[in-house]
């Protein structure tokens, strides 16, 4: 098996741990037992669970972003804060969150470091510019709010939304972004 395949293995089993049992129960003997690897085969590649917990966030933003990307059709740098909110809803609306996705966004919360991957890997589809008025700047903060707490729900399957409400909701925020 090669190094990327394994680290693949690693962090896909890591996921599956945190999607069956929360963030907590990833350790580096729970993840290598997961990926089919011994301890010291796990260690090989990330040598702490801190190592190991970096690499997880960093995998999950890395989905993000990639998700974010595909829905706005390139990369935030250019697009203004409108565009990067409605890609935002389209991937929040797509309903591909799990337990997994919280479990590791609720663990980064009580760990700087890991924060901080967070908040490197999501500032470009989040900022707003300083020219931008008070008004969208509310209306595009207010969206936010509202698509992170459906994310929430998604991935903590505290509440179903029905696939047909979705795109009703997708028209709601929309007309929200654009100040109508």
């Amino acid at each position: 098996m090669a190094r990327t395949d394994s680290k693949d293995q690693i962090l896909t089993g890591a996921l599956r741990l945190a999607r069956e049992q929360g963030g907590r129960a990833i350790t580096l003997e729970a993840a290598a037992r997961e990926a089919g690897l011994t301890k010291p085969g796990l260690m090989y590649h990330y040598g702490t669970k801190d190592a190991l917990m970096l690499a997880v966030v960093e995998h999950v933003v890395s989905q993000w972003v990639e998700s974010l990307r595909e829905a706005l059709g390139g990369d935030p740098e250019g697009a203004s804060a409108q565009a990067r909110m409605r890609a935002y809803v389209d991937v929040v609306l797509a309903g591909t969150f799990d337990r997994a996705d919280f479990a590791i966004t609720a663990y980064s919360s009580t760990d700087d470091e890991l924060a901080a991957v967070w908040r490197k890997g999501l500032a470009p589809w989040f900022h707003m510019p300083d020219d931008l008025d008070a008004a969208t700047r509310v209306r595009l903060t207010t969206v936010r709010f509202a698509a992170d707490g459906l994310w929430v729900a998604d991935a903590t399957n505290s509440m179903d939304v029905p696939h047909y409400d979705r795109a009703q909701l997708r028209e709601q925020l929309y007309r929200l972004i654009d100040g109508q």
